[in-house]
């Protein structure tokens, strides 16, 4: 099975830039994954992180050449949402906008479904 498109998943061009500084700054490809473990306050937390590589089960979506990839249990849970990079007073985060969230937490970290 191949790696597919996922139109349903958003990444900004704020975040895509975001990605693509510290992807060059690291030396490595603009691959950014986002991943939903259990735990947080509300129960399930967003996971980010670089990724080398695509794997055949992740769903993409491309920004500007940079990848978003999310792998196919995560992508139940984050379908719609969108990431953004955002700079407020309190600092610097990427931000996941899930439609799918019933319910978040203060952090912007965490979420139920």
């Amino acid at each position: 099975m191949d790696a597919i498109l996922a139109p349903d998943i958003i990444l900004t061009p704020s975040a895509a830039a975001r990605v693509a500084t510290i992807a060059a700054k690291q030396g490595k490809p603009a691959i950014l994954r986002l991943s939903v473990d259990g735990g947080g306050c509300s129960g399930f937390q967003y996971k980010f992180g670089f990724a080398e590589s695509v794997d055949a089960d992740d769903a993409i979506a491309e920004q500007d050449g940079v990848r978003l990839v999310v792998d196919s249990i995560s992508l139940d849970l984050v379908r719609g949402s969108a990431v953004d990079y955002v700079e407020e007073l309190g600092g610097a985060a990427f931000k996941v906008t899930n439609p799918n969230a019933a319910s978040g937490c203060g952090c912007g970290s965490s979420f139920s479904v």
